[in-house]
């Protein structure tokens, strides 16, 4: 994907660099003695094309909304559209959640993601004997199409997205 060349450059300026860091750090340290991401992988404190160098682009990058989705699953990657905004919501009754679903969206949700409550998932009735106490806790409870179209109500779902989990 790089000249030999280039990259023999880039090889000498980056152990140059490393010793500049190094003693930069003398002066001032780092925050923290390391960086990671959410998922506790270690973050370099520099990337450059030498991490990449025995890379295939198509095969370990590829184009955006092409496998493998590296740079997202549109095309326009997140130029023309927000990556999805989903905060886990759902309580009480399928009322009560619509009010929470709108209060999200009017705060810049993106997507919802609705949370059923313990009933709801094992396939219960509110009315079951065996939901008793449990209905519209840690999620909404939704027995019926009706509940479903009172938990929608005028949100307009060519715009926003849902996962039901």
């Amino acid at each position: 994907m790089f000249r030999e060349s280039a990259l023999e450059r880039m090889e000498k300026e980056h152990q140059e660099w490393v010793a500049e860091y190094e003693k930069a750090l003398g002066k001032m340290p780092e925050r923290v003695e390391r960086f990671s991401t959410v998922s506790d992988l270690e973050v370099n404190r520099l990337y450059t094309p030498l991490d990449i160098k025995n890379k295939d682009f198509l095969e370990d990058l590829g184009y955006p909304g092409h496998y493998p989705f590296t740079r997202g699953v549109q095309p326009t990657m997140y130029r023309a559209r927000f990556w999805t905004m989903r905060m886990f919501a759902g309580l009480g009754g399928a009322e009560d959640t619509n009010q929470r679903f709108h209060y999200l969206i009017n705060h810049g949700e993106t997507g919802l993601s609705t949370a059923f409550d313990f009933p709801t998932l094992m396939g219960y009735d509110t009315d079951s004997p065996l939901a008793r106490g449990e209905c519209g806790k840690c999620g909404v409870a939704i027995d019926t199409i009706d509940d479903v179209q009172r938990l929608f109500a005028n949100i307009n779902l060519e715009q926003v997205t849902t996962s039901m989990t």
